[in-house]
């Protein structure tokens, strides 16, 4: 209303026109009916997945890649591997190694959010949707759309990559896995009220009368 009202240099408070709709019972403005990104991400929290490839550079000089997926409800990581071809069949591996892993889990995933990545292949998608997992895509250049992973992926490099000299793959696949278990078993996270994935908040006994 008042942009309408000042196409032909009517000038209109924005008080006025707050008073206007509350007299005619009419929100400034109307909800959107569809739901948000953020809502969707909250909503659909217990059964979403996310998936990142991220590189790093060994002291041999070969450049790895490396393929991480975390749940997002239990923020529990799970490194499927590092590479330094990471070819069709090694990812789709990768993804028949992680529905074994999270049906032994008990982990009933039904989504599983990814950027538009070359990487990765048409026929992942089928076996997750085998699976029951359906494939959400992010939009192009926005990795904040995969925020969690995209904190992960950060997590790794400040905490250990940063930190850490890696001499080559078979290194690096086995700092990635004593990282993981440390992420998944002892680092505190706020989303989870300072417990881990794996490990539930511990208190304090408190002390008895004496």
């Amino acid at each position: 209303m008042h942009g309408e009202l000042s196409t032909p240099g009517i000038k209109v408070a924005p008080s006025t026109v707050w008073e206007i709709l509350k007299q005619e019972g009419l929100d400034p403005a109307p909800e959107r009916a569809s739901i948000t990104w953020a809502d969707f991400l909250r909503s659909q929290a217990d059964a979403l997945l996310a998936a990142d490839f991220f590189e790093t550079i060994t002291l041999n000089g070969q450049r790895q890649y490396i393929l991480a997926v975390i749940e997002h409800a239990t923020r529990r990581v799970r490194v499927l591997g590092t590479t330094a071809h990471p070819s069709a069949s090694w990812v789709t591996q990768a993804m028949e190694n992680l529905v074994m892993d999270l049906d032994d889990a008990g982990c009933r995933a039904r989504f599983l959010l990814r950027d538009r990545d070359g990487k990765f292949p048409a026929l992942m998608d089928a076996i997750l949707a085998e699976a029951g997992i359906k494939t959400v895509l992010t939009g192009i250049r926005m990795p904040r759309m995969n925020s969690i992973m995209e904190r992960w992926v950060q997590s790794c490099r400040h905490e250990l990559l940063d930190r850490c000299l890696v001499w080559n793959e078979r290194h690096l696949r086995h700092v990635l896995r004593e990282y993981e278990r440390f992420y998944n078993q002892h680092r505190a996270h706020q989303a989870l009220n300072q417990a881990a994935p794996l490990r539930t908040r511990s208190r304090i006994p408190s002390e008895s009368p004496t």
